[in-house]
């Protein structure tokens, strides 16, 4: 049996993670949760998989050296994936120290926990040798690479090279911003706080690969959408004020261009790469899926007004007329510091060395995500009252 510890795992990405290797694995799997249950993290996100007799939930933090080597020593986990870190820029900006000390220190801890548990002594050539199929993983972004240049004002034709035409497969009109993309070897450039931690966090995960002979991945993945992510974010945010009929704050004039990718075909990246990425290896996830920011505001306008003409049963959930949801709600506002104008993801040696594609189209996946939003109304009104708190209280905190 596989045994997993996923940090971090009650946030957005984690949490899809979680129920995307459940689906698939079944019983096969026993998964630990380790989360401090911040401000993104969500308890009530999985509720129905911390009942599950193969999955076991501990509220901590990842920079606490005895309870995460007490859980190594006592689950001893085949996989440690690491989705725990501080992770919305605007906050970056705000306490920059608080991402420093989560994203780099608390993952330094889990590598050192993880590397004295895994050790089994040094081979013949004085190499250090670790318990057998050990990997730990890091989840990162693509935003450590800093920013691409935006050549292009109108979005021109993307073609492909044969060894990537899975990644596209049933997409017409494919469109960049730009002559170059994020590859492996690009160089780490951070421009945020948020950005440098991560970053800072990548470097020691691959030091402690060449140092130590830890064997470890990293992930670097686009913008991901889909259910579950907290109302922060663009999507969401945009989703819920246009049910409350208040305005849709744009950066700048919403010309940055993000490469988004749908969260359950990110979750099938991670799975591969743990079982089959080579040890050591920084593998980038992305689909080929350039939009700019005003054109997903748009985007999710057009689909909501659609909906509530056509299903009227949605009418329920809003505070202002079907009328009036159109471009006139979008509000153009003071572009953030350091704001970087353009991601780019190519995805190729995940699809050559491991097979990866992504399985939903924007057009599709958008969709899907703004019905999951309308059908969970309570789940979004539970997080932005702070009532998912009080679950973690009712459920744990409260038990004799």
């Amino acid at each position: 049996m596989t045994k997993y510890l996923v940090t971090g795992a009650a946030g957005f990405i984690g949490a899809n993670f979680v129920k995307y290797i459940l689906a698939k694995w079944g019983n096969d799997i026993e998964i630990v949760i380790l989360d401090d249950l911040t401000y993104a993290g969500n308890l009530l996100t999985i509720k129905e998989e911390i009942e599950l007799n193969n999955v076991t939930f501990v509220k901590g933090d990842i920079g606490d050296r005895d309870l995460v080597s007490d859980l190594i020593a006592k689950h001893d986990p085949h996989y440690i994936v690491n989705f725990a870190a501080e992770s919305h820029v605007d906050r970056s900006i705000t306490n920059p120290r608080l991402f420093l000390e989560t994203n780099i220190l608390g993952t330094q801890n889990l590598l050192d926990c993880a590397r004295k548990a895994w050790y089994e002594g040094k081979d013949a050539s004085g190499n250090n040798q670790y318990k057998e199929g050990r990997k730990f993983l890091q989840i990162s972004t693509d935003e450590v690479y800093g920013s691409l240049e935006k050549d292009y004002d109108t979005a021109q034709p993307l073609s492909v090279c044969d060894d990537v035409k899975r990644v596209i497969e049933g997409r017409d009109n494919l469109k960049t911003f730009g002559k170059n993309f994020f590859t492996e070897s690009t160089p780490l450039a951070p421009r945020s706080p948020y950005s440098a931690a991560k970053t800072g966090a990548d470097l020691i995960v691959l030091a402690y690969h060449e140092t130590y002979g830890m064997p470890i991945n990293i992930t670097r993945c686009s913008n991901n959408y889909g259910p579950y992510h907290f109302p922060e974010k663009l999507i969401p945010l945009i989703i819920k004020n246009i049910l409350e009929g208040k305005a849709l704050p744009v950066y700048g004039k919403g010309e940055n261009v993000r490469d988004w990718l749908y969260v359950e075909d990110h979750a099938k990246a991670i799975d591969m790469v743990l079982r089959n990425g080579k040890l050591g290896e920084v593998y980038n996830v992305g689909g080929f899926n350039e939009e700019q920011n005003i054109d997903i505001v748009k985007t999710v306008i057009a689909i909501i007004a659609r909906i509530m003409k056509e299903e009227p049963q949605y009418q329920s959930l809003l505070t202002c007329e079907v009328e009036k949801i159109n471009n006139d709600l979008i509000t153009f506002v003071a572009d953030r510091p350091g704001h970087d104008m353009r991601y780019a993801i190519d995805p190729t040696k995940i699809a050559v060395e491991l097979g990866w594609y992504p399985e939903t189209p924007f057009s599709i996946g958008i969709e899907k995500t703004i019905r999951w939003y309308l059908d969970n109304q309570p789940w979004v009104e539970s997080v932005t009252s702070g009532d998912y708190q009080q679950y973690y209280q009712q459920m744990y905190q409260n038990r004799k």
